[in-house]
């Protein structure tokens, strides 16, 4: 592969001086990255239908907020990757970490609509340096040739993010109400995931001196990969996965109420997308070796279109919620490790940080339109015309990453 390690590496590292950056700097974020991501991401569907009956906001003000905070992150996040990218990953990381526990405290306090948005604003700040494309490019930095092992690792553990959040907040919310559900929620990133990040920082800095590739020395050469049609049909194709994932998961407790499902039954499908992450996560580390990245990602944006299928059915037959949970959750899976490889393979390792920040511009913005835009649809048709996107948004996506791959000799 261009600008990636060879898919012949041991599955597993080797030895004392093998495993010494997977234990001090890969796990300790994977660990943080789980948390940050239930905390502040995963937190907002599972507490969505809470706030609207607690709060009296109308659900399209609830996913406007969330929204607005996306739209900042995708803004913030190359800005972040030149950082990460020019040696202060630490500060970004930690710094953004920090941020978000403190907004997450004010967060349990809001009586108002414009706090709301005032504190997921910030939030989304905080995302753009605390989320996965900060993470994949500090890894990308410090950890050379075995980068996408330590992203797969990361990934396999994070999936359970969703797991971890929506039973814990929705059995929290039981005992303790909604603020001090999300009062707990900052304790543990300000506690537990900063530390965490600081201490895989300090040992990500060490090896980065070592192994990093140097970054440009100004934004214009930083930004060559942006000057490629390449860059702009990855662009595409991953803002429209985002859209389709989004669209689904944003509004996923109210599209599990009106396909039929009783509350707790849609916790438990809720809860299992992630592992099913880890599920395809794992599948894809066994077939890599045979099948080209291509292929994964050809099956992967499939998977998602017979998701949206199974899902737009399940109002009919309620056991196709379980294809779409298997289906979603293994294409979704696989797509947050294989989309950094795609980018390192098509556009290089160089400026990684920045190339995976612009490209998260679209990507997020994806994230950030597709509640406000799912809101929109059910309040003109409902969640059966809502559910109509997620079946051929993957097909459009696959054919227009089928040609990034066509055009990626324009490099």
């Amino acid at each position: 592969m261009k600008g990636w390690p060879d898919s012949e590496e041991p599955p597993c590292p080797s030895g004392h001086a093998d495993n010494e950056p997977f234990r001090r700097i890969v796990w300790p974020f994977a660990i943080a990255e789980t948390l940050v991501w239930a905390a502040y991401y995963y937190s907002f569907p599972a507490l969505l239908p809470i706030w609207e009956a607690d709060l009296g906001f109308t659900k399209t003000t609830l996913t406007g907020a969330f929204t607005l905070s996306l739209i900042v992150s995708a803004a913030l996040a190359p800005l972040a990757g030149r950082y990460i990218d020019s040696g202060h990953g630490r500060a970004v990381f930690a710094g953004s970490a920090s941020l978000a526990g403190v907004l997450l405290f004010l967060l349990s306090h809001v009586t108002e609509a414009w706090q709301f948005f005032a504190v997921w604003i910030g939030i989304g700040i905080a995302m753009a340096g605390s989320l996965y494309e900060a993470c994949f490019a500090i890894l990308t930095h410090c950890m050379g040739d075995r980068a996408k092992r330590a992203i797969t690792l990361v990934t396999l553990v994070a999936g359970f993010a969703g797991t971890v959040s929506f039973p814990a907040a929705h059995y929290l919310t039981l005992f303790i109400g909604w603020r001090g559900t999300v009062a707990m929620f900052a304790t543990t990133v300000l506690l537990i995931c900063v530390p965490l990040i600081l201490y895989g920082c300090h040992f990500a800095d060490r090896r980065a001196r070592i192994a990093a590739p140097k970054a440009s020395t100004n934004v214009r050469q930083a930004m060559r990969a942006a000057r490629t049609l390449t860059f702009w049909m990855l662009g595409v194709s991953f803002t429209l996965l985002s859209l389709d994932h989004a669209l689904i998961i944003s509004h996923l407790l109210p599209i599990m109420a009106d396909r039929g499902l009783l509350e707790q039954t849609a916790v438990l499908a809720a809860s299992m997308i992630g592992p099913m992450q880890v599920a395809g996560r794992l599948a894809m580390i066994v077939a890599e070796r045979y099948v080209s990245t291509l292929t994964i990602c050809l099956v992967s944006y499939i998977s998602m279109g017979t998701a949206g299928g199974a899902l737009y059915l399940a109002g009919t037959v309620p056991a196709l919620v379980c294809v779409f949970v298997v289906f979603q959750g293994a294409a979704v899976g696989v797509l947050s490790i294989i989309r950094p490889a795609v980018i390192a393979e098509l556009l290089g390792r160089r400026d990684f940080g920045v190339t995976s920040g612009l490209l998260a511009v679209g990507f997020m913005g994806g994230f950030a339109v597709a509640p406000i835009l799912a809101s929109l649809i059910w309040r003109a048709g409902g969640y059966d015309l809502v559910l109509i996107l997620p079946i051929g948004v993957p097909i459009v996506a696959l054919f227009i990453l089928l040609l990034a791959w066509r055009f990626r000799q324009e490099m």
